[in-house]
């Protein structure tokens, strides 16, 4: 244990306090147990040590952070960790990518139990579905999801730019005022090209010019390693989970034809369904649904993009992806957080089973809205709307 603060520590002095993701307002860290989740490189890791620098300190007496990938749990079981960790003082446990360690769910569920003055903090991949461990802990642990930056948080990380999240109804009704205010700070155009470009995950920051082939080779590790460590799944089905996606990539948005797309890959139509419900899990991909349908495992969607614009720009051929495609994959992923988006044939997007949404340039017509209520166009190339066009960055500003 004691190798195990010696790599915390060092951690936690390492760690930027600048710039905090928008969950972590959001999180109640008072529950005994809460599980975040979310795509690899998203920023759980760093959201976990802002929280102990920020609240417990430099140097806290009762917090440990490890993360279980570290080859100390090779030889050490995690529940002994936590019962040495709680006899001598401990209260806060903070456990990273626990998809990494077989027994994770039964071994936290018997902590959970046995120490009740216990605080545990887990963090794990998007494609984890934490009822399904060994120990069901969902009637234990609140759970989140941390998602990608928004364009509005990006503004703050790249230009230390505060702008506060609007509402979806506020951002419909007042958008005009609400972009009057926001372009007299910066211009708004150019940056919203570059968050389209490299701003979805934090760590573009590090080389902005290698950032898209480690997009790639993050998703690579995501279907050779996450995957497999949270799924039964062989190498075979990694193999044809990377064809789709590349068919996927090259096609979307699209609506998939399933017999066509198994017979391609050469696998059965549930296993095609199954892989699609992977990659969107793993945040790899998105999928929309009929409206108040759900998506099921072996629930065919009715549209699938990728799932962050920084996606369409890394397997674009030349890193030219198609901008219509571009703008309605920004749209879905900026708005899924925050609402339920589902499929229509009327508009591009059906949005809380209320709202109607065209994405288009910002020479987009009204043909496609006349006659819908509660219509709107999401304009891409301009700074301020007008009546029902709002402008397409601005749906950036949502979290």
């Amino acid at each position: 244990m004691e190798e195990l603060y010696y790599i915390f520590n060092r951690q936690l002095q390492n760690v930027s306090m600048p710039f905090f993701r928008y969950l972590h307002n959001r999180i109640d860290w008072t529950n005994r147990l809460i599980f975040i989740l979310g795509a690899r490189g998203s920023g759980k890791t760093t959201l976990l040590l802002q929280h102990i620098k920020k609240n417990f300190g430099e140097a806290p007496k009762n917090v440990l952070y490890a993360s279980l990938d570290h080859i100390w749990f090779s030889a050490n079981k995690l529940y002994d960790l936590g019962q040495d960790f709680v006899m001598n003082g401990g209260e806060y446990l903070f456990l990273d990518e626990v998809h990494k360690y077989k027994n994770w769910s039964q071994e936290v569920k018997n902590l959970y139990d046995a120490f009740p003055e216990l605080h545990i903090v887990l963090t794990g991949s998007s494609i984890l579905e934490i009822y399904k461990g060994n120990a069901d802990l969902s009637r234990r642990a609140v759970q989140y999801t941390l998602q990608g930056m928004s364009f509005r948080e990006f503004l703050l990380f790249e230009k230390g730019i505060v702008f506060e999240a609007i509402p979806l109804e506020e951002l419909i009704v007042n958008h005009l005022q609400l972009c009057s205010v926001i372009t007299k700070q910066l211009k708004i155009l150019p940056a919203f090209g570059h968050y389209l470009d490299y701003g979805y995950f934090p760590y573009y920051k590090e080389n902005i010019k290698s950032y898209h082939l480690r997009l790639i080779q993050t998703v690579n590790t995501v279907l050779e390693i996450d995957l497999p460590a949270v799924e039964s799944i062989d190498y075979y089905s990694i193999d044809k989970i990377k064809q789709l996606l590349y068919i996927i990539a090259q096609m979307v948005p699209f609506s998939p034809n399933i017999s066509q797309l198994s017979q391609q890959i050469g696998v059965s139509r549930n296993s095609l369904l199954s892989y699609i419900r992977y990659l969107e899990r793993s945040h790899i991909i998105q999928t929309l649904e009929q409206q108040n349908g759900k998506p099921g495992r072996l629930t065919k969607p009715e549209k699938i993009y990728l799932h962050n614009t920084n996606y369409n720009f890394a397997f674009a051929v030349n890193h030219q992806p198609d901008i219509g495609n571009v703008r309605e994959t920004f749209f879905c992923n900026q708005l899924k957080p925050v609402a339920n988006v589902s499929f229509t044939s009327k508009t591009d997007f059906r949005v809380n089973d209320r709202y109607y949404f065209e994405v288009g340039g910002r020479n987009k017509g009204h043909e496609q809205i006349v006659g819908l209520d509660r219509a709107y166009i999401a304009a891409d190339n301009i700074e301020l709307g007008f009546g029902n066009k709002i402008p397409l960055w601005l749906f950036g500003f949502l979290y």
